[in-house]
């Protein structure tokens, strides 16, 4: 590195120090108080942190002291170790096939803090909470959570109808039956986003209810979101809300709901490696199902991870099943002097460019009452400024049901 490159950069680190200790010291003590607080009540005590080359820290904890039992409902709950059934036809996926060329399965994906160790048996990993994550947020209450939105319709595809609040949609979607689950494989990138308070990702929704106030409805996927946590990452993340995203849920483990079993993956963690353009693509397969016995929703990461569930009581639709599903991206589209901004989907490239070069979904499938996985019937689509952010669909024997999309926001068309 140049000189005058390394120089600027400390200048820089310097400057974003001493502006953080000028704003933390106008703090006043009572938001301190609640910030501290919030901390104590998020950063439960650990036997062992691992600090993770993106900076996080990994605490390990122990299960029986997860912030799930902080729920007034969870106190006496007996942990469920294991799912009683899997669904039907969940494995044997090995390669990819583009065409007539097939593609070996890239490297598989792992967290970045696994280079520097392991949490125990009996523990599961957190990522710790830190003063500066809660600060950024609009309130300690709303820490952790999405805004609340209001609703134009009752029923939409778009699960938060953006065109009031600025999120922006590209996805694949079925309605009309009940739904006991959903599966997908998903293109992993890191999107670039304009403004902080953005985020960037690509999920899959369980949808419960009407689009009002009475929403349910259990997220999972990968997400960039400065905003918040503190850098441009990739990274691992669920949310649920059982009142369309008014006072119940949030992300990860920051707050009461989720139970957790796993000890090898940090809800909220960095993924790595992620696609390149015309490069290396790589991808994570994520179920969410509701076990026919218990009735709880369980998630699955790969085929080798099950993370834990969300109890069936924390949802009043969700709690019998699901009445729709997606599949696909969302964004916040900030807008700058009236502009949209070029905050990326996927990969920042529309879907039409294909493999390599534009973000997908491949083998989504939904979970039927009977437990068994199969292919979704009559998928729509749906995206708000095709201009801006699109979506395509289609199907064949090696990716079964799949769409690219995605878009870079801002060009000369979406202005």
């Amino acid at each position: 590195m140049k000189m005058g490159v390394s120089v600027k950069l400390v200048g820089f680190a310097f400057l974003v120090g001493f502006f953080f200790t000028v704003v933390h010291s106008a703090i006043p003590s009572r938001q301190k108080l609640q910030v501290r607080k919030h901390l104590n009540r998020l950063n439960k005590p650990s036997v062992k942190t691992i600090l993770s080359s993106d900076g996080d820290k990994i605490d390990c904890v122990p299960i029986h002291h997860q912030p799930a039992f902080d729920h007034p409902f969870l106190k006496n709950h007996t942990i469920q170790m294991r799912p009683n059934y899997h669904p039907e036809g969940l494995f044997g996926e090995s390669k990819v096939k583009v065409g007539s060329k097939q593609e070996p399965r890239s490297n598989p994906i792992t967290q970045l803090w696994h280079a520097n160790g392991k949490c125990p048996s009996g523990t599961i990993p957190i990522r710790r909470t830190k003063e500066e994550d809660v600060l950024r947020a609009s309130s300690v209450k709303r820490y952790g959570r999405k805004k609340h939105r209001s609703f134009a319709k009752p029923r939409s595809p778009d699960p938060d109808l953006v065109n009031q609040s600025g999120h922006q949609h590209a996805i694949a979607y079925v309605e009309g039956d009940k739904y006991y689950g959903a599966k997908a494989t998903i293109n992993v990138w890191e999107p670039r986003i304009q403004q902080p308070n953005e985020f960037s990702l690509s999920q899959i929704w369980i949808l419960g209810g009407s689009f009002g106030e009475d929403l349910n409805s259990i997220e999972a996927g990968w997400q960039v979101s400065p905003d918040l946590y503190g850098d441009n990452n990739t990274r691992l993340f669920t949310y649920w809300t059982s009142d369309a995203y008014q006072a119940t849920g949030c992300y990860n483990l920051l707050c009461s709901g989720f139970i957790q079993i796993n000890s090898e993956i940090a809800m909220g963690a960095s993924i790595s490696p992620v696609s390149g353009y015309r490069s290396s693509q790589y991808d994570i397969s994520i179920l969410v199902w509701k076990d026919p016995k218990e009735g709880n929703w369980w998630m699955q990461f790969g085929n080798d991870y099950v993370l834990g569930y969300w109890p069936s009581f924390l949802f009043s639709y969700l709690s019998e099943s699901a009445s729709m599903i997606e599949w696909g991206g969302e964004v916040v589209n900030s807008e700058v002097d009236g502009q949209h901004t070029s905050t990326q989907m996927g990969s920042g490239h529309f879907p039409e460019e294909g493999f390599g070069k534009a973000s997908y979904f491949r083998n989504i499938q939904v979970v039927d009452e009977s437990n068994n996985l199969k292919a979704p019937k009559d998928i729509g689509t749906f995206t708000e400024q095709s201009n801006c952010y699109d979506v395509q669909t289609g199907s064949n024997s090696d990716w079964g049901h799949f769409f690219y999309y995605g878009g870079p926001g801002r060009n000369g068309n979406c202005p």
